[in-house]
């Protein structure tokens, strides 16, 4: 999504979304996303929250700083419903169950994740390699890409879910009316939250502002994440929400909008993809070098440089998937076009 950098703007403030319903933001440590959105539903019970940040000391206390400024506190929390099991979503969720004994949420397609991910990385780490051979990686950088997401680990308090919320659930969280919506793709257990009382889209990191979130292909990814996520982009369509609340940048209007711009997004990448691959580049990772970023291919590296290059193998795998292009496998593989006659 965005590249790591230090940055010493201020939080965006804690704020009453709706009545009953707050906004936290919850700094992540040395990342130019800043913050991550922690929402908090205000019940009889106690309060429900979305999603919790990263497990550092200075994220759980400005979660616990929010909660008190919007009346409640930490250890009243009733539930973590958690949108995917990225660090700054998850992180911190089983340092909320033990301060205040509430349940945590999550899809079973992020739960199945995460030993492999966080409690013993060593045949995923194995198999990450074997992904960055084939993408054709430079042997110089193997790795550092290969091990470039284990510093995170220490900010992730690997716990599993006391709840799992499939597709079409409803969490149950006193006067409000919440449904789970799996949207995979950013993560495969991806979820949203439709709140229709209030005709609010609680979007996590499917659906932000401005930027476009990452699409990697990785072997925890599935098959096609790309196609799932574009699949996924459908299912939010028509929903006539009054405003979408991302975990990241600001909250908007217009999903319907936003929804069409990220699919043209993806198609330009495509193209930048299929141009590539008839000049005559048909290695991922300098298919990955010929297409358009943030920023310039040469100032990303680290983990960011592995997700950009595991999103041009995302939209290599749609690609095959839609008889555009096929792999012909090796170390690395290479990639050509399917003749129109022959699809």
């Amino acid at each position: 999504m965005s590249a790591p950098t230090k940055s010493l703007s201020p939080l965006p403030p804690v704020e009453r979304v709706r009545p009953g319903l707050w906004s936290v933001p919850v700094p992540i440590p040395n990342n130019s996303l800043r913050y991550v959105f922690v929402y908090v539903f205000e019940t009889d019970a106690g309060p429900y929250i979305v999603d919790a940040g990263w497990n550092t000391d200075d994220a759980f206390a400005a979660l616990s700083e929010g909660l008190i400024h919007a009346g409640t506190s930490i250890g009243d929390v009733q539930g973590v419903l958690v949108t995917h099991i990225h660090p700054d979503h998850y992180g911190l969720a089983g340092r909320v169950r033990e301060a205040s004994g509430a349940w945590i949420a999550l899809h079973p397609a992020d739960a199945a994740l995460i030993q492999d991910r966080y409690d013993d990385p060593t045949d995923l780490l194995v198999r990450v390699g074997a992904m960055l051979r084939r993408i054709g990686a430079p042997a110089d950088e193997l790795n550092s890409l290969q091990n470039a997401s284990m510093p995170v680990r220490m900010l992730v308090d690997a716990v599993q879910p006391d709840v799992l919320f499939e597709d079409g659930d409803r969490p149950q969280v006193p006067g409000w009316d919440l449904t789970a919506i799996w949207t995979p793709g950013h993560s495969p257990g991806h979820l949203c939250f439709w709140e229709a009382g209030q005709k609010l889209m609680l979007s996590g990191d499917h659906v932000l502002p401005r930027i476009t979130p990452n699409i990697p292909f990785h072997p925890q990814a599935g098959a096609d994440p790309l196609g799932d996520f574009l699949r996924s982009l459908e299912k939010l369509e028509g929903y006539g929400s009054d405003e979408v609340l991302p975990a990241h940048e600001h909250r908007f209007v217009g999903l319907d909008g936003r929804l069409a711009e990220l699919r043209a997004h993806h198609e330009q990448r495509f193209t930048e993809v299929i141009a590539a691959i008839r000049e005559g580049v048909d290695v991922a990772w300098d298919i990955a070098a010929r297409m358009h970023w943030s920023r310039q291919w040469d100032r990303i590296d680290g983990f960011m440089r592995r997700a950009a290059v595991g999103e041009a193998m995302a939209h290599l795998r749609a690609l095959e998937l839609r008889g555009v292009v096929r792999e012909v496998l090796g170390e690395p593989s290479r990639w050509e076009l399917v003749e129109e006659g022959s699809r």
